[in-house]
Parts: C-alpha cells; structure tokens; sequence
C-alpha cells in the first residue's frame, strides 16, 4: 500500500506522519504503508527532516494551488490524505485558492492517477455554530459555513462528492474540530501563555459548549476512514467524546499549568459580536485579522455527536481533555516553548 500525505509539515500531518512510522505511543509502526509526503516548495522542513530519510518515506515538493507542481505525484498511490489547508491567512482570498482550488487540483490529479480513496479533512467550520446549545450537531444537519473559511471548506466538501459521484474514485470526508495535542503551532503555544498569566478573557460566561479534537484521536479516525468499506461516500464528525464548556478548557489548563490565581475576564456577549461584525467587514474587503476573527466566534456553541463516526468506523476516542492538554503541555516544554 502506498499513501500520499499532503499539508506537511503541518500540525495534523506532521503528528499523522509520526503515528505512522512510530505508533500511537512510540511503540511501532501501524502498519508497512509506502509514504510520500508533499512538502510546499521552500517550506521548512525541518521537522519532518529525520522522518524522510526512513526507506519507506519519500519527501517531494508541490504547491497545491499549482497543478503543474503536482503532476505524477499521485503515481501509484492508493489513498491519498487530504490535509492541505489554511486556517488564518492573510488575505481572505488565499482561503479559496488552498482550501477550495488546491482541494479540486488535488482530487483531479489523483483521479487521473487512479487513487482509490481520498480521505479530506475538512472543518467544524462547515457546519456553523449550534442553533440549540445541547442540541449537538449532526451529519444530518444542513450545512451553514461560518465566515470565509467555513465556505472555503464547504466548497471544498461539495467538490469532492462531485468526484465521489463519478464512480472513478472513493472519497471520504471528517470534520474535526478544535485541535490540541503534541506539535501544536505557535498560535496554541500563544493560548496557553495567555492562560498561564491567569487573567485570560472570555466572553459571556464560559458556559458555551465547544468540541475538541486530540489530535492522536483524529489520527486514528484518518486511519478508520482509509479502510472501512462503510466510510465510502460518507461524512463523519471527528472529536473527543463528549464537548467541553470554554471555562472548563481554560481551567483544565490553568490547572495544568500550575496557575495560583486564576481570575478570567469576563467580558458580555455583546463584545464578541462587536467582533464578529468586525470581522465581516475586513473580510468584505478582503482583509483577515486572527484575533479578531477568535474573538468574533470565542462566545459560541461548536458542538457536535460523534454517534455516526462511533457506529460505522468504529472510531473511540479514549483520550479527553485533562490527559490530552497534559500531554500538549509536556510537548511544549520538552520543545522548550513553554517554561
């Protein structure tokens, strides 16, 4: 079997790769899988860098938004994992040409290869935000992308059931959610920092609902997706167990950390949707600041069921909030960015 990566070395894909070659928990690999990687042209690569010169890892480089990067990469692969994306960009339009065109020009060249399955890891963001705060979102439910990146990846997932309908080509889509876990991004590091000081801000009163995805726990669900005869066609929410409430993800961690007084500010509803109107204007005009855009969705429900995912792939995730943040925690100060 031989498997294509792409969006190395990014937080899911890096720690996917890793899973891969060593385990779960280091104890060996899953499986004998052939693994090629696609690397941007001039992206660091350092991470990934001891991994590749395993035999059984190729490293190459493309851009996803250039499809005359990307010929023959897909050559004798038999699933491809669809990783690639942007989450906070700089203009608004990048969005569109990652997460939306760079999808579409991958799926054509791994047609045209003949790749037998294409599991694309889409967003929480397709969804929206929950009508109902315990009413937990579904796959049934009718799609309502939040802002720009939610319709980039909306987009996205309606062009690969446009393949899947051909017939030529398995597909298989998960939405997960929330990331945390070992290999977080500066922007997680940076969270953690803002709690370590003991005042972090949230808005309303920390009781919205949010679904996490430990990010081992969304590996394993990648690896369910790539051989379960059910998965073909199919949609599937990807998350811990059960969600957490935003104060308990911010005390889980304060607690972690060791933080002596922890005092949140708390801040009305009302000043997140002053950011959230904010943030519909920049991005009107094309524009994308990050922590506006956080600010604008932080008083929000984002919760979803994981029945389906339970029931057809067999997906379980074991790891919930306290162990997983432990182990992000200790990722980060083996790494030393996090004292």
């Amino acid at each position: 079997m031989k498997v294509l990566l792409t969006g190395m070395p990014g937080w899911l894909s890096g720690r996917f790769l890793e899973v891969l070659i060593r385990g779960f928990n280091n104890e060996g690999p899953v499986n004998d899988w052939k693994i090629k990687c696609l690397v941007l042209n001039g992206g660091d690569t350092s991470s990934i860098d001891a991994l590749s010169k395993i035999k059984r890892v190729e490293k190459i480089t493309g851009d996803v938004t250039k499809i005359e990067t990307l010929k023959a990469i897909a050559k004798d692969v038999d699933i491809v994992f669809h990783m690639a994306g942007v989450i906070h960009p700089k203009r608004v339009k990048q969005l569109f040409e990652v997460n939306t065109s760079g999808t579409e020009n991958m799926l054509k060249v791994s047609l045209e290869a003949g790749v037998k399955r294409f599991v694309y890891i889409s967003s929480n963001s397709t969804a929206g935000t929950n009508k109902f705060r315990h009413k937990l979102m579904t796959e049934k439910d009718v799609p309502n992308p939040y802002m720009n990146y939610g319709l980039s990846k909306y987009y996205a997932e309606c062009i690969v059931k446009k393949f899947q309908e051909t017939g030529k080509i398995e597909t298989v889509i998960l939405r997960p959610c929330w990331f945390y876990g070992p290999n977080q991004p500066s922007r997680q590091t940076k969270f953690f920092k803002m709690i370590k000081k003991g005042n972090p801000i949230i808005f309303g009163n920390g009781c919205n609902l949010r679904s996490m995805s430990y990010i081992d726990s969304t590996s394993q669900a990648m690896l369910l997706a790539a051989e379960s005869e059910k998965a073909n066609g199919q949609t599937y929410w990807i998350a811990d167990a059960k969600p957490y409430s935003t104060y308990q993800i911010y005390k889980t961690i304060a607690e972690l950390l060791e933080v002596k007084k922890f005092k949140p500010v708390y801040l009305p509803n009302f000043s997140s949707e002053i950011f959230l109107l904010a943030d519909k204007m920049l991005q009107s005009a094309g524009r994308y600041i990050t922590e506006i855009h956080v600010a604008g969705e932080m008083n929000k429900d984002i919760a979803c069921s994981i029945e389906k995912a339970r029931e057809e792939l067999g997906y379980n995730p074991t790891v919930e909030l306290k162990e997983g943040m432990n182990r992000s925690i200790e990722w980060c100060r083996k790494s030393g960015i996090l004292i």
